[in-house]
């Protein structure tokens, strides 16, 4: 088919409408077959064709919304705390400064250090499956509260080095943060969110001061240190908003991973029982849940200088979004992309990123998927949704999930 122009412009409007849009693969699909590189009226450049999405990805020439981007777009915004904390953030940050701020967050995030958590998130798992199986007797269990989003939220506390006891307080506080990301920082998602931001920058600077007296094994200690000690240090700026940053980067994708791969399965019955059936494979199936319905579905920059995309001109300062789950579902780079095929041999999929801002976490969040679902397997006998397919987060911007996912589990030997 050759859509028009209207019909292209409703399906954008579609994918980014306040409203909603529960399925978006076909709009994506679209898209990558009749406007790859689609420019909306408004001047913003949107890419969904794999090879588009991985340029913009990897090439200096497309930049991270940084504070000049801001200072250009929202200098209105640029002294609300909630945007000082977020320029401040190792993500939004550009070449020279990204290179300095990941190689300090880096000496706290080596593979020692997530691979030594292995037994740690086994035993959470198994201490999270004891609870859903008590209260699978009663009936439905919500996997998301009760089990994807707690394992990696205790994961990264764990890590940062946050009080157990003081764990539950950060969750409320960042999700504020994150809704007015979400809505582009308009009020009054922006207003609630500088509260919370005041609330976590007041208590990780606290906790700070703690570690500074008394250092431990943990990665806040081993931030600090970066800050107080090394030649190209930490400001106390960047040590807090990258604290936020490592805390809501290390929970909201592995939690939407999980609900969003098992939905994968359940959807597919046969595929369930196979990997029941072959759990030791676990590695390539996470990679396919990865690359087939990612938590992350959409990347944002801009370009620094005037360039091109898939051939058509793209002006400086244009803005770019780029659809990295319809490039994970490109047939131009996978085969059959609408299937679930885990052991792909195409190559990994866009969803971690690429490149210099390639997930700094994406080890760790394998890690617990690859623990989490065949323990969650070898549990339950039968997993079924509780009351019909669930419904996935009604608004879609950077990531995609479920908001609950009831479940009804059957014990195994039960």
């Amino acid at each position: 088919m050759t859509a028009t122009a209207a019909e292209l412009r409703r399906a954008v409007l579609t994918l980014f409408d306040p409203r909603g849009c529960p399925d978006p693969y076909p709009l994506y699909a679209l898209l990558r077959d009749e406007a790859p590189v689609y420019r909306t009226p408004e001047g913003t450049v949107i890419v969904s064709r794999f090879t588009e999405c991985d340029r913009v990805l990897r090439d200096s020439t497309f930049r991270v919304e940084d504070e000049d981007f801001v200072a250009r777009t929202l200098p209105e915004r640029k002294d609300n705390i909630t945007v000082v904390s977020l320029m401040g953030e190792m993500v939004n940050k550009n070449s020279p400064h990204h290179e300095r701020l990941r190689r300090l967050v880096s000496k706290a995030f080596t593979p020692r250090r997530v691979a030594g958590l292995r037994p740690a998130v086994e035993r959470l798992v198994d201490q999270l499956l004891d609870g859903m199986q008590a209260e699978a007797a009663e009936g439905p269990v919500d996997l998301m509260s009760r089990f994807a989003l707690p394992l990696p939220v205790t994961v990264i506390g764990e890590l940062l080095g946050i009080p157990e006891n003081e764990r539950a307080w950060f969750g409320p506080r960042v999700e504020t943060v994150t809704a007015a990301i979400e809505r582009d920082l308009s009020e009054p998602y922006l207003a609630a969110s500088d509260t919370a931001m005041r609330e976590l920058w007041d208590r990780l600077g606290k906790l700070a001061a703690d570690r500074r007296a008394a250092p431990r094994d943990d990665m806040l200690s081993t931030l600090i240190k970066a800050r107080d000690e090394d030649g190209d240090r930490l400001s106390e700026r960047e040590l807090l908003a990258n604290l936020v940053l490592l805390y809501s980067a290390g929970y909201e994708t592995t939690s939407n991973l999980i609900g969003n791969g098992l939905v994968a399965l359940l959807e597919r019955p046969e595929l369930l029982a196979r990997l029941r059936a072959e759990p030791d494979g676990i590695d390539a199936w996470i990679e396919e849940m990865l690359r087939f319905d990612p938590p992350v579905q959409i990347a944002s920059r801009w370009a620094g200088t005037d360039t091109e995309l898939g051939g058509e001109p793209v002006g400086e300062g244009t803005y770019v979004i780029a659809l990295l789950a319809s490039g994970n579902r490109d047939p131009r780079r996978f085969d059959d992309p609408e299937s679930f095929v885990p052991g792909r041999s195409e190559g990994s999929s866009l969803t971690f990123g690429a490149g210099a801002h390639f997930c700094l976490g994406a080890a760790l969040a394998r890690m617990e998927a690859q623990i989490a679902f065949p323990r969650l397997l070898e549990r339950f006998e039968d997993i079924v949704h509780a009351n019909g397919p669930a419904q996935p987060r009604s608004w879609l911007t950077a990531l995609r999930g479920y908001p609950e996912l009831p479940l009804k589990l059957v014990p195994r030997g039960t």
